[in-house]
């Protein structure tokens, strides 16, 4: 085992410890970031490497959370309408619902309703070749649309207070520090699926086309390969990663409402890609929680003026490490390496000598 494997294992298990040496709270946010990193590595997946820089992912992460927020709202409910339908006026709960309180269909449809949602968006996209800033403000419309559809109807969504309010999942009580405990070891298990997941597709001949498509897209076009269906493949399983963010983060949050799914968490979403190294998906992983635990310590530290550190923080980043902190520590592994080979080049040159 190489070095770099190693110390993947060694980062995994680290974060699988973490109930051993952090607090109830601690955890709780680290659960949180998590989650927020499976997204980065959906993120990385289609910006880094396939070069498709969508701002729409909070899209994609609110639709998966709510499509497990309503088999726990209905289960909250004791088979009764849920609260905020009540309140509406709502005499009869609605027919898409009612599928939802089955729970494998939930999780399933919190995947798969994503994933169709971006094959659907980026099939019309890139089978017309749009890309770049264009396709990237198209992504943004998207969450325009989306959220105001959830905030207007709000006899089917809970409006701007989205959905909350939930106290068992699968019988089990939410509020339990075991249930949380093991939601937080689940996470981690699954963040270290889909890193493995995504090395193996980035390692293999579909992640070389992925790359060529990115560096020239007619040109592996030119050589016979359908840059379309790469293109809406890739973003269909980012898609689905940050649907499958989204329930992992609303069993452990509690709360999921359209304001996690709007322009600014979307744009959050890939400064956190930026930071750790958009070409790095151990990268996306530490970008996700570098940030996420930058925002939360300057918010508890500096509760009037953290904004403006966390500003700071990203200026730093895009103005001296470009390829984010994975990259630039690349780079100096590097360079130190061939500063190595010189010295010892050098060395045998003159033993020769001698």
């Amino acid at each position: 085992m190489d070095k770099k494997k190693l110390g993947y294992w060694l980062f995994f298990i680290a974060l699988f410890l973490g109930p051993l040496y952090l607090t109830e709270f601690r955890l709780a946010l680290m659960g949180k970031f998590l989650c927020f990193a499976i997204v980065a590595l959906g993120i990385c997946l289609i910006w880094g490497y396939t070069g498709i820089l969508s701002l729409g992912h909070g899209v994609y992460f609110g639709i998966g959370a709510y499509c497990t927020a309503m088999y726990l709202k209905l289960e909250s409910s004791n088979g009764q309408l849920p609260d905020f339908m009540e309140w509406s006026g709502v005499s009869a709960l609605p027919a898409f619902w009612i599928p939802f309180s089955n729970p494998v269909f939930a999780l399933a449809a919190s995947l798969i309703v994503p994933a169709l949602l971006a094959a659907m968006l980026g099939f019309l996209t890139f089978k017309n070749r749009i890309k770049g800033v264009y396709f990237s403000l198209i992504s943004q419309a998207v969450v325009v649309v989306f959220v105001t559809l959830f905030v207007a109807k709000q006899d089917w969504t809970g409006g701007t207070n989205g959905l909350t309010n939930f106290t068992t999942f699968l019988g089990f009580s939410l509020a339990s520090p075991l249930v949380q405990i093991a939601l937080y070891m689940l996470t981690v298990i699954i963040l270290g699926l889909s890193f493995t997941l995504a090395a193996r597709l980035t390692n293999s001949r579909a992640g070389r086309v992925l790359s060529a498509v990115r560096d020239g897209e007619n040109r592996v076009r030119f050589l016979g390969f359908n840059p379309t269906s790469y293109k809406v493949f890739v973003y269909s399983l980012s898609a689905a990663l940050a649907g499958l963010a989204g329930t992992l983060f609303v069993l452990q949050v509690g709360l999921i409402s359209p304001a996690m799914m709007g322009i600014i968490p979307s744009i959050e979403m890939v400064l956190w890609v930026a930071v750790g190294g958009r070409h790095s998906l151990i990268g996306a992983i530490l970008g996700a929680v570098i940030v996420n635990s930058a925002k939360s310590f300057f918010s508890e530290t500096y509760p009037d003026i953290w904004s403006i550190f966390l500003g700071l923080l990203f200026i730093i980043v895009v103005m001296f490490l470009p390829n984010g902190i994975v990259g630039a520590f690349e780079s100096w592994n590097e360079k130190r390496n061939k500063a190595k080979q010189k010295g010892g080049t050098a060395d045998a040159a003159d033993s020769v000598v001698s």
